[in-house]
């Protein structure tokens, strides 16, 4: 049975979810702009299925082989949404429910980690 290492899946989680936010953020800001066109990340379980979490070394002088890979973006996000007349992409329902989307996913995100935190605290404290 493979360990899970909950804190850094979450951590990666994090990261994903702050890139995504950034480019929403700047689709919402760009709603406007002529030629514009809306941007997203790809999907987090592909993230995870690309990537495995690096390996952890027992010896300083070990190997460790850093993943240096950026979430990779996706440039045409609102293919079936109608194009404005501007060239713009942009559709701001859509975007607005990315951010509603993002704001729960931070907060489940924080929450299990919280739970998980206070789990480990109180197996310290009664051992």
């Amino acid at each position: 049975m493979e360990s899970v290492q909950l804190f850094e899946l979450a951590s990666r989680q994090a990261e994903w979810l702050s890139t995504r936010q950034t480019l929403i953020s700047g689709n919402i800001a760009n709603a406007n702009t002529p030629g514009f066109r809306a941007k997203d990340v790809t999907s987090f379980d592909s993230v995870l299925q690309s990537s495995q979490l690096p390996m952890k070394a027992t010896n300083p002088l070990h190997f460790i082989e850093t993943p240096t890979e950026s979430f990779a973006v996706e440039s045409e996000v609102n293919k079936g949404s109608a194009t404005q007349l501007s060239g713009n992409s942009v559709d701001l329902s859509d975007e607005l429910m990315k951010q509603g989307s993002i704001k729960r996913d931070y907060d489940l995100n924080t929450a299990i980690v919280k739970a998980f935190n206070k789990m480990i605290l109180m197996s310290v404290r009664k051992g």
